[in-house]
């Protein structure tokens, strides 16, 4: 199938690029019950840890820039099968760092790997199909992708007590094998002649420079970048926030976090059903505005020393649950403005969602053992640029769709 059409997805479709856009969440919350003994395994402090982490934000949003174009020009099946295959051997390598610092080395490459699934992903779905079943399309995919942070977490701390924290990449190198031997075996081929066509007749950076040019592909692009970035900030410092501030054990964060996910879960099968009513554009507007007023309300209180943990994980679960209003749908709105760039624009949106969450969880998570503000800080910042970008760069008064 080679065209935008309006016919539902099969299961085996929603279950595989589900799966593929899991690489990024499954990589990052399997291991977050494991920092602190990663840190006491090569004798860091944790944050030199975290470190770990903010290599593997900036592996996904360099990797994505290279292969969402390459897709357009080769085709969606051959980048996924090579960044399953660099995706594995670097999870094995990993297990065999001798240092914290090969370590971040190895979780670079690792994400270079997984993007790749990460971001064609969203271009297959956009081959298929059009805006706004694109929109209800990303909602089941993340039903698929939330089992990750609901179930990583529990299963990392279970996998660090009972083999050590190499096995948890152990696990993540057999996820690899599977998921490149179903691409290769489960997913045909869904590049349309119309993007190999244009993606023949301009270099990336050509590309790149038309998809930012039309300001509705830039703000729909940053809106839902920056709102992924106040998660990734969540996601960064939430280890050291509850585990060391709050004091909580590595089961009882897999706890935490699984609920924060469930949350997720909840809103994007809201967004699903709220599209059959509404345009991806106006569900979007009510949960931006919805998450920035949430994490402002944190930042106040977190600022004035009453941010118990009670008060903290209620304002995440409903700040954090935009994401499953937000990211779909600007990812939908933002393809369904320039198709026939769809893997260009869809690294675009992955690159910036993690470019933006990495250098926030860097200036962040240092600080997250201290309490709630900083990562507070951090989501509101993220929230308002969102808010900025949706209604202020891609003009969504003037938007239909």
């Amino acid at each position: 199938m080679h065209a935008t059409t309006a016919q539902r997805p099969s299961i085996g479709l929603i279950l595989l690029l589900g799966a593929l856009t899991a690489f990024g969440a499954i990589s990052i919350d399997l291991y977050l019950p494991a920092l602190p003994a990663i840190a006491g395994h090569f004798g860091a402090p944790v944050a030199a840890a975290q470190i770990t982490m903010s290599a593997f934000f900036l592996g996904m949003a360099l990797g994505q820039l290279g292969f969402g174009p390459l897709s357009d020009r080769v085709g969606r099946k051959p980048p996924l099968i090579a960044g399953a295959a660099i995706y594995t051997l670097a999870s094995l390598a990993i297990m065999l760092a001798p240092t914290i610092e090969l370590m971040a080395v190895g979780r670079f490459i690792q994400a270079i790997g997984a993007c790749a699934g990460v971001v064609i992903a969203r271009a297959v779905v956009r081959d298929r199909f059009d805006t706004t079943e694109s929109a209800r399309l990303f909602s089941l995919m993340f039903l698929v992708l939330s089992i990750a942070p609901m179930l990583a977490p529990s299963l990392g701390a279970v996998l660090l007590s009972t083999f050590g924290w190499q096995s948890i990449f152990l696990v993540l190198a057999l996820f690899g094998i599977v998921s490149g031997l179903a691409v290769l075996f489960g997913l045909t081929e869904s590049r349309s002649a119309a993007t190999a066509t244009q993606a023949a007749s301009e270099s990336t950076l050509q590309s790149y420079r038309a998809a930012l040019g039309n300001r509705h592909v830039l703000g729909f692009v940053l809106a839902g970048a920056l709102n992924g970035a106040a998660l990734f900030t969540y996601i960064a410092a939430s280890p050291a926030l509850f585990m060391g501030y709050h004091g909580q054990s590595p089961a009882a964060f897999g706890w935490i976090f699984a609920v924060n996910a469930g949350g997720l879960i909840i809103a994007t099968q809201l967004n699903r059903a709220a599209l059959k009513r509404a345009s991806p554009a106006h569900v979007a507007r009510i949960a931006i505005l919805a998450a920035l007023g949430f994490s402002l309300v944190l930042l106040a209180l977190a600022a004035a020393g009453l941010a118990t943990m009670p008060i903290t994980m209620v304002l995440l679960f409903l700040a954090l649950g935009s994401f499953g209003f937000v990211g779909g749908n600007t990812s939908a709105l933002a393809l369904g403005a320039m198709p026939v760039r769809a893997g260009a624009i869809s690294a675009l949106i992955g690159a910036g969602s993690f470019a933006f969450g990495a250098a926030a969880s860097a200036i962040t998570a240092p600080f997250a053992a201290q309490g709630p503000t900083a990562m507070a800080a951090g989501m509101a910042a993220g929230f308002a640029g969102s808010a900025i970008a949706f209604y202020r760069i891609a003009g969504i008064g003037q938007w239909t769709d």
